[in-house]
């Protein structure tokens, strides 16, 4: 097989794919992709590419561009990963001056009762699956570079308060979101949940566990439940995944109802997970043919080879969220309906990250 990660980081350099208009988690995401490749082949040209993309935003006194520590966004912490990357393989100041700009954010950052984070300030008292791999995941990679082995409770009791709040006992798979105030149009009046199991959320979430748990320390007093909370989760995706391609619906468990679709991101993340999860020795040894065999369905469902010579990957759910200005409600009918495209980077950057796990796997 060939070098999928490899050649979509190619794609995505040839289409002068934009990864620098703005401060964006998916940005970040897709650079992190590329890295590995960088890593992988030791090809410099991958390094000097992420190095220019996030070179565009750090200034040399470790300022941000487009970042406000007191907007208090639990997306623009994921950016910090990438940043990270730069700092280890240079050491230059300005890189670590930036991430502690970023861990700033942590001390102040809104909680709900039970500490754990809120999505965003503009999301009062809002759990969503999203924010761990956000948040919760560079804090983890931070302290273990820079920090205080402590912080890891403060980490690991993210993980653990969410699931307790979001699982669906009767499935195990997660809903998307919880509110704590239950005030929230999308909001059960009761459990404060959003109503359904968003594949992309979940992704997120089983990206989160296996990115926190290869650094948690292995004393760590929560490490075994989070261990447990990840591999429980991913033989419920196993699930519910299509039978025939090993990929997942936009909706996770409603792949028989009309409109819904094989989604690209969603499917990319978990098998990322897997992938991972196997190869770092956090999922049974058996799940590798499963990994493998749904890394075979991402590329035979969603990519395709261009005229230049370029892969593109499609069926990638654009965006899709809860509340706001544009009060999402988050019904099967709103998930279905976001808009459908190629080669965006929420989509990209795990199907990279995914494929390089192929790569060491096989």
């Amino acid at each position: 097989m060939r070098d999928y990660a490899k050649w979509m980081a190619d794609s995505v350099i040839a289409r002068n794919t934009d990864l620098t208009s703005y401060w964006a988690y998916e940005f970040g995401l897709t650079l992190d992709g590329i890295a590995e490749v960088w890593k992988q082949t030791q090809d410099e040209k991958y390094f000097k590419y992420v190095k220019d993309a996030m070179d565009t935003f750090i200034g040399e006194d470790g300022s941000i561009r487009g970042y406000r520590v007191d907007e208090y966004n639990i997306d623009h912490l994921n950016n910090g990963k990438i940043v990270l990357t730069l700092y280890q393989a240079t050491k230059e100041e300005k890189y670590k001056k930036a991430l502690e700009l970023l861990r700033t954010q942590i001390n102040n950052h809104p909680r709900t009762r039970e500490g754990v984070f809120w999505h965003k300030e503009i999301y009062p008292e809002q759990i969503w699956l999203d924010g761990l791999y956000m948040g919760a995941t560079f804090y983890a990679k931070y302290v273990n570079e820079f920090g205080d082995v402590a912080e890891f409770d403060d980490i690991a009791k993210q993980f653990v308060i969410a699931k307790q709040h979001l699982i669906d006992e009767k499935t195990g798979l997660l809903y998307h979101a919880y509110d704590d105030a239950r005030v929230q149009p999308w909001a059960n009046k009761e459990t404060g949940l959003s109503a359904h199991f968003w594949s992309r959320s979940m992704g997120w979430y089983v990206m989160a566990l296996v990115d926190t748990l290869e650094v948690l320390p292995k004393d760590n007093k929560h490490r075994a439940e989070m261990l447990e909370i990840f591999q429980n989760t991913v033989d419920a995706l196993i699930k519910v995944a299509d039978k025939d391609s090993h990929v997942w619906y936009q909706v996770l468990d409603q792949g028989d109802r009309k409109g819904n679709y094989l989604e690209a991101s969603g499917s990319s993340m978990i098998a990322y997970s897997i992938l991972k999860g196997v190869r770092i020795g956090l999922l049974r040894e058996d799940l590798k043919e499963f990994g493998q065999a749904s890394f075979k369905g991402l590329v035979d469902e969603f990519i395709l080879e261009t005229k230049e010579g370029n892969i593109n990957l499609n069926k990638i759910c654009f965006v899709a969220g809860l509340g706001g200005k544009d009060n999402r409600d988050g019904s099967f009918t709103y998930y279905i309906s976001e808009p459908i495209v190629a080669n965006e980077p929420k989509g990209l950057g795990p199907f990279i990250l995914a494929a390089a796990e192929n790569n060491l796997l096989n």
